[in-house]
């Protein structure tokens, strides 16, 4: 058999081409990686776990017409995607004040926000992804006027439907962050929820608790976040509940 063509290697992924024209297939590491990099190790099991999230998440948001590039799963760590190209910001949502924002404004983590409140970064590593507004976008043409009003449509959509999931489960939903592809149908274009949504890429409290369930885990050395990643697996369904602990991720197929 051929050997893959290797397109990207990033933090936390590889992407490959796929087997047909337009499709890529999307690889899941185990690697961890906090403060751009800074912090770095190999959580086993973590890639499974984003993989099938992932999966999880953007198979519901195509079901409720929200467009994402995920066509299906391959395997326990890929998935096949459509191929876009990829808008060179990160779009954050944020429910409640944390991480840099509580830093930025002197807020206490946790405070609610008065309303969902969109930030975007530039994504480039090397600068540290950094916060840009809107003026930003438009001066670089980084993303048109329309692009701007259907990113944001995108991007409150995408926070209802995770919010709603997630406090059905006894999880909060503090904040998350996505990357939007344009897809080319020939002189058609449309965005698309790309990447990846997962632990990874949210901040999940739960509700009772407090306890996160999220990457901070890693951040923050707060314990085990394979456990961490389990448990949102486990409260959505995605992965059966065990009666024991288990030491590796044993997932639906």
């Amino acid at each position: 058999m051929a050997r893959r063509k290797k397109i990207y290697e990033g933090k936390a992924k590889i992407l490959y081409e796929g087997p047909e024209p337009g499709t890529i297939v999307q690889y899941f590491k185990d690697d961890a990686t906090a403060f751009n990099a800074q912090k770095k190790d190999v959580i086993e099991g973590k890639g499974v776990l984003n993989n099938r999230l992932s999966e999880f998440f953007m198979t519901g948001l195509n079901n409720i017409g929200v467009p994402t590039h995920f066509l299906k799963r391959l395997n326990m760590r890929e998935q096949l995607v459509r191929s876009c190209e990829i808008i060179p910001l990160e779009v954050i949502v944020r429910n409640f004040a944390a991480g840099s924002l509580a830093k930025r404004l002197g807020l206490e983590e946790g405070t609610p926000l008065p309303r969902p409140i969109v930030e975007y970064c530039y994504k480039d590593d090397k600068l540290g992804d950094p916060l840009v507004t809107e003026e930003h976008i438009a001066a670089f043409g980084w993303a048109s006027q329309q692009d701007m009003d259907d990113i944001l449509s995108l991007a409150l959509r995408v926070n209802d439907y995770l919010s709603g999931l997630m406090y059905g489960v006894g999880i909060r939903l503090v904040d998350f962050k996505i990357e939007i592809g344009r897809v080319y149908d020939g002189d058609f274009q449309r965005l698309v929820v790309a990447d990846e949504i997962s632990p990874d890429s949210c901040r999940l409290w739960d509700l009772q608790t407090g306890q996160k369930l999220d990457k901070d885990v890693f951040r923050r050395d707060l314990g085990s976040l394979t456990d961490a990643y389990t448990e949102v697996a486990e409260r959505l369904g995605v992965m059966p509940k065990q009666a024991t602990h288990i030491s590796k991720p044993k997932l639906i197929n």
